[in-house]
């Protein structure tokens, strides 16, 4: 489980690096959206 959930994160990284490289504007939104679903991870014990 651990390593699917860290490739799925690899994979999202990469993403959204690229749209933020395309479309700059959209780094409040990305990092909004990564704090959420880290956070929510971490409460639901589903990253560690």
């Amino acid at each position: 489980m651990v390593s699917v959930t860290l490739t799925i994160s690899a994979i999202l990284a990469v993403i959204f690096g690229l749209i933020i490289l395309v479309w700059p504007k959209f780094l409040n939104i990305f990092v909004g959206l990564y704090l959420l679903i880290t956070g929510m991870l971490q409460i639901l014990n589903l990253y560690y």
